[in-house]
């Protein structure tokens, strides 16, 4: 049911505008973390990627993610089943890291975050829409009280987890910063913070 439910919610259609602004930024050899359930395969612009390798804890999100593809996608995509914060990929692999609606649910944000700067190449880009932390007080409170709640029906999912702020805490470099709500989502879940950010190997 887990992988149902987010599968649905994390595909809707105010989700897949926000989808749309990022995901067709990403070039070269991709790693899309958190990519089961496949919701943004149709989403890269293939004159621009290489290819898309896909990582996910979830047997029944990789599932979702194999029967989204089309007989196109079999060289273009592929998945494996594993974690953020211990990718099984060499330093330097990927010109695009690709997280979306994956940091609120990983186990450790900054690992998962330093990994992801360590198999990016010198100016790779790490391009993400998550979903957080409010800036606004009276949403703060609510995503704290109902946070306990939520984890344990959306699949491990945080309310309360900052994001951009998250990311340059981890060593990246973020040249903007872009947030707003989500139409048609409740207020303690559809805060989202976008962009993209490079990490600062020097």
């Amino acid at each position: 049911m887990v992988p149902r439910l987010i599968g649905f919610c994390c595909s809707q259609p105010p989700v897949m505008r926000r989808r749309l602004e990022v995901v067709p930024n990403a070039s070269g050899r991709v790693l899309e973390l958190g990519a089961g359930g496949g919701a943004n395969l149709g989403l890269y612009d293939r004159s621009r990627v290489q290819s898309v390798v896909g990582i996910d804890p979830s047997e029944g999100l990789i599932a979702r993610a194999e029967d989204a593809k089309k007989p196109a996608d079999e060289t273009f995509f592929r998945i494996e089943r594993g974690v953020a914060e211990e990718l099984p990929f060499r330093d330097a692999s990927f010109d695009t890291v690709l997280a979306t609606f994956t940091l609120c649910s990983v186990q450790d944000p900054q690992k998962a975050l330093k990994e992801a700067a360590r198999v990016l190449k010198p100016g790779g880009r790490l391009l993400f829409l998550e979903h957080g932390l409010s800036p606004d007080e009276d949403t703060r409170r609510w995503q704290h009280r109902i946070e306990p709640v939520w984890k344990h029906i959306a699949g491990g999912c945080h309310l309360t987890r900052p994001v951009t702020a998250s990311i340059v805490n981890a060593g990246f470099i973020v040249p903007e910063r872009h947030g707003r709500y989500m139409e048609k989502s409740p207020r303690f879940a559809g805060w989202v913070e976008w962009g993209e950010a490079f990490a600062n190997k020097g």
